[in-house]
């Protein structure tokens, strides 16, 4: 899949830049990103924003995207599909910085990238994990037409406690026909 850049309303999505290292390191460092996210450590490693974001190479078959407002272009979090190609399906995720939340930022987001991997990237599902406790993700995944598939009853252990992952999906034709 190409590396574009999206831009909605009120966001513009970006392939990550070594600039954004300080804003990622300053947001992903904060104790309530990691204890949402599965690979975010806490504390945040001094370093760890840089390492990450050179990791974002065209050779993954990951899309990666910082989330930004229009005309400010500090990043605020980040997006990204997993894409498996042979299955046509793409994992999404998302974390956006506590000091963004509550604006529906990471729902626009989400339409978005979803939008993109369905018009332009060749998938047929987009399915998302959340934590059970995080109940706010899954609100993201509802807006956006997702539906809910299942839980998986403490499917991860994420800082030694087992934690309830909530599954949900959509198919191309269901959100192209939110579209219409």
């Amino acid at each position: 899949m190409p590396r574009p850049t999206l831009t909605t309303e009120r966001l513009v999505l970006r392939p990550f830049a070594l600039s954004d290292a300080p804003a990622v390191q300053r947001l992903a460092g904060d104790r309530e990103i990691a204890a949402n996210t599965l690979l975010i450590p806490h504390p945040y490693p001094e370093g760890a924003a840089e390492e990450w974001i050179k990791g974002h190479d065209e050779q993954s078959p990951n899309q990666i995207f910082a989330i930004s407002l229009r005309g400010e272009g500090e990043a605020m979090g980040a997006i990204g599909l997993h894409v498996e190609r042979k299955h046509e399906r793409a994992e999404i995720g998302y974390w956006l910085g506590v000091p963004y939340w509550g604006h529906g930022y990471t729902t626009e987001a989400a339409r978005a990238v979803v939008g993109y991997a369905f018009a332009e990237g060749g998938i047929n599902r987009v399915f998302a994990y959340h934590f059970r406790r995080n109940p706010a993700s899954g609100r993201v995944l509802q807006k956006i037409g997702m539906r809910h598939e299942g839980t998986l009853r403490r499917h991860l252990k994420k800082w030694d406690a087992y934690v309830d992952l909530e599954c949900y999906g959509i198919m191309r034709d269901e959100f192209m026909a939110t579209r219409s």
